[in-house]
């Protein structure tokens, strides 16, 4: 039961996000120039990198978490286990965000268009990070809740110590995971900004 409750709890906090991916691509206009489609491409690529590492970390996690949670006891089973749990929804993002990508089209952007999808991928993010700090805050209280079923139910304390740690761990992930796209993102950002100035060409579109 806990184990369903924070899966739906996890799946929930991440609708945003697919519902950002999976958003309806625009459609054509004039063809943007050479700088600006550079420079949805670079994007698209970081995009589709991101996605590449969310899945490579929830596979070993996956994977990992199934086999160790079978070779381990007490509360290191529950650890393992909720790792494998916590991943599955991982690879889910990671999977319909990368075909997300795929299926761009950044020659049919405009320069708004760009700006929309570049700062919106930011926005996703840090609204994502926030949420990761709550992870972790959750998984620190479940590892202080297990402390008191220590002396009546120590299976039970196992599980929530283990659930916990885990959460933290992943949350911990998330967390960093946010923050570096965000700021190898935002490190772009200056170049959008001479391409809405008109310093890159970006008036040859149609606004």
């Amino acid at each position: 039961m806990i184990e369903r409750n924070i899966i739906c709890w996890r799946s929930l906090n991440v609708i945003a996000l697919l519902l950002f991916l999976s958003n309806l691509h625009a459609q054509g206009g004039l063809s943007p120039s050479p700088e600006l489609l550079d420079f949805n491409l670079g994007r698209i690529d970081h995009q589709r990198t991101a996605m590449l590492v969310l899945g490579g970390w929830a596979v070993s996690n996956i994977a990992g978490g199934a086999y160790l949670s079978n070779q381990r006891s007490g509360s290191n089973k529950y650890f393992h286990r909720m790792n494998a749990y916590w991943n599955i929804v991982n690879l889910g993002i990671a999977g319909l965000g990368y075909l997300s990508v795929a299926r761009e089209q950044p020659e049919a952007y405009d320069l708004f268009q760009s700006a929309g999808k570049h700062y919106g991928f930011q926005n996703i993010l840090l609204f994502n990070a926030g949420l990761d700090v709550g992870y972790i805050m959750g998984g620190l209280y479940l590892t202080e809740r297990a402390r008191r079923f220590t002396p009546d139910d120590p299976e039970k304390s196992d599980q929530l110590k283990g659930f916990g740690q885990a959460i933290m761990l992943q949350g911990g992930f998330l967390f960093a995971f946010d923050l570096v796209n965000y700021f190898i993102g935002s490190g772009r950002n200056e170049g959008l900004n001479l391409l809405m100035n008109g310093d890159g060409l970006g008036l040859g579109l149609v606004f």
